[in-house]
């Protein structure tokens, strides 16, 4: 009996050495994955317009030429405007333009647009960059009315305003901003050094004049109390509304603007300043800005 009280033992002992045993319970790690962002970034055309020595340069030689053009045209005073008198559909597709008289003893005008013409909206701008979108209407509306401070006077405006306003030129300002952010405007441009601009007499928006944002109507309102003698801009709206015919593919509108009666036009009264960034200009199939007969390969080698 006591051998098999021992044998008993014995089995009970080995089997208790060779049944696996469950391992003792450990912490567990927790790998967080980090996903890496790549951070914002200014795009190649707000890089140039805004950030270069190159643009710089191009701006502050422009504005020179605008000054110094209205200075000479205020010291012979024309008759003559350089506002497009309405066209009809026949005479815009001929390229022929008219050009409104000036009333004897109107004063003299100067005509600028405002956004990337006057001033660089570098704060949305660069809200924009930072948020990875284009464009919001309603952050817009928002900087329009808050942004003053944000925006900077374009190289070469200050200078090129003093010598207008030394000529005896008014300037005046025609955007597309709204007319319901009138205040927030006219204090950015306050800000930026470039004066006071008082609504209906030197300050035009969007919604002074039918049209939406076509500005020929806002251009015939100014025209009715000054001789404007020069217009400047970032985009071809900003001279006349026929640049901005949504039925022209880029190249139509390319030759619109080189038909005879415009094309004396420019740097002769009409100023576009150079806009990489946003606008109609920025448009164009492969075909429509590499011509067909531009088309060209290198040579492939022998083998």
């Amino acid at each position: 009996m006591k051998h098999h009280i021992l044998l008993s033992t014995v089995a009970l002992l080995a089997a208790c050495q060779t049944a696996p045993v469950a391992p003792a319970p450990t912490e567990t790690t927790t790998v967080e994955v980090i996903e890496t962002v790549a951070p914002p970034a200014p795009t190649q055309g707000q890089q140039w317009l805004y950030g270069s020595a190159e643009a710089r340069i191009a701006l502050k030689q422009e504005w020179n030429a605008i000054a110094a053009y209205i200075e000479a045209k205020a010291a012979n005073r024309p008759n003559t405007s350089v506002v497009l008198a309405p066209m009809t559909e026949d005479s815009a597709a001929a390229g022929a333009a008219d050009f409104l008289a000036c009333d004897a003893g109107q004063p003299l005008a100067a005509v600028f647009d405002a956004d990337e013409t006057l001033i660089w909206n570098l704060g949305s701008m660069g809200y924009f960059a930072r948020e990875g979108v284009s464009f919001a209407p309603a952050v817009w509306d928002q900087w329009e009315k808050t942004g003053a401070g944000k925006a900077v006077a374009i190289p070469g405006v200050k200078d090129a305003f003093k010598r207008i306003r030394d000529a005896g030129v008014e300037i005046i300002v025609n955007t597309n901003r709204s007319n319901a952010n009138i205040q927030g405007s006219a204090d950015t441009l306050k800000a930026a050094g470039l004066g006071e601009f008082a609504h209906g007499r030197t300050l035009y928006l969007r919604g002074d004049a039918p049209g939406g944002s076509g500005k020929d109507g806002r251009r015939y309102m100014i025209s009715d109390n000054y001789c404007v003698i020069a217009l400047a801009g970032d985009q071809l709206g900003d001279i006349a509304d026929i640049f901005n015919d949504k039925a022209l593919t880029p190249p139509e509108r390319k030759a619109l603007t080189a038909a005879p009666a415009f094309d004396q036009m420019w740097g002769n009264g009409w100023f576009i300043l150079p806009n990489p960034v946003y606008g109609p200009s920025l448009a164009g199939t492969m075909d429509e800005v590499f011509p067909e007969d531009t088309y060209w390969e290198p040579p492939k080698e022998e083998e």
